[in-house]
């Protein structure tokens, strides 16, 4: 009796310890998170404060210059604009296609296995390796040349592991009865994935593509590499013009003595940051429509 008594006293619940280990940890996350929001906002007000006053309507639709005054962010900003709306237009069908076939189509075997694999690793690949890549492949052995297509196929093979990973969770997180229900009613595969499964994997689908597209519109390393201008006076007219966009605008900026150039060179993280705030809500917007929907 007594060793039971003893057992038992051993595994008895220790409540005042497990909630004083709880409220500390919860106490140290929320201080990390914290720290987190404090250095992000340190960071916009110094942003703001320096460059707020050098934003305008002038400084967004000039050509850039040797001279501060007259340096403007209409080249950089219409090169962004086209590299990710082509960027867009290629990763997110791709990324869509290859989850699909992954989740619902692909059989459990050795192949399949060793694509998630390699997926999940590329996900994880510095950028710059990607560019080395855009460099070897599109500029030099397809002849792309120093264009925007070069640069969205690029960004497109960096951000397509995010998006497809992203697309499989969406996927697998759709509850196996809706497609025994609609394989019930007669449904084909692909209309159960189209009918079914697309629609209620979509703002997951689309929550994925926003953080892709987050992580692609400020990228500088694989542009660089492929050969984008820091000085383009001119705004491409076609996928197959040179450009230039606003990260390496930015940091040909921030790189040159003058102080001068430190200012607009804030007004230009301005201006990107309400790129980048527009593109999110555009998709936040349509993965609010297919959430109603559902």
């Amino acid at each position: 009796m007594s060793n039971v008594k003893a057992t038992v006293g051993r595994f008895e619940p220790r409540r005042t310890t497990r909630y004083t280990i709880g409220q500390v940890f919860r106490t140290i996350f929320l201080l990390a998170t914290c720290v987190g929001i404090a250095a992000l906002l340190v960071l916009l007000l110094d942003v703001l404060n320096e460059g707020a006053t050098h934003l305008s309507w002038d400084f967004i639709r000039s050509y850039p210059s040797r001279f501060a005054d007259r340096a403007g962010i209409w080249a950089a900003l219409i090169g962004s604009i086209w590299v990710l709306s082509l960027t867009a237009l290629f990763s997110f069908p791709l990324g869509i296609a290859t989850a699909i076939w992954l989740e619902e189509y692909a059989p459990n075997s050795w192949l399949t296995r060793t694509i998630q694999m390699n997926i999940a690793n590329l996900a994880a690949v510095p950028s710059i390796v990607y560019g080395i890549l855009g460099l070897a492949v599109f500029v030099r052995w397809l002849e792309m040349g120093r264009s925007v297509l070069a640069g969205s196929l690029t960004l497109t093979l960096l951000i397509l592991p995010v998006m497809i990973i992203a697309g499989q969770e969406a996927i697998r997180a759709v509850p196996t009865s809706i497609r025994l229900g609609s394989y019930a009613l007669g449904a084909t595969r692909w209309q159960t994935v189209r009918r079914q499964v697309l629609p209620m994997a979509m703002p997951g689908i689309l929550t994925g593509t926003i953080l892709a597209l987050s992580r692609a519109v400020g990228e500088t390393a694989p542009l660089i590499i492929i050969g984008a201008l820091a000085f383009v006076p001119f705004v491409p007219d076609g996928p197959l013009d040179s450009f230039t966009v606003l990260p390496i605008q930015i940091f040909n900026w921030i790189s040159r003595p003058q102080p001068e150039f430190h200012a607009i060179a804030a007004a230009g993280i301005l201006v990107l940051l309400a790129v980048l705030l527009t593109f999110n809500l555009i998709a936040v917007l349509l993965r609010n429509r297919y959430s109603k929907k559902l």
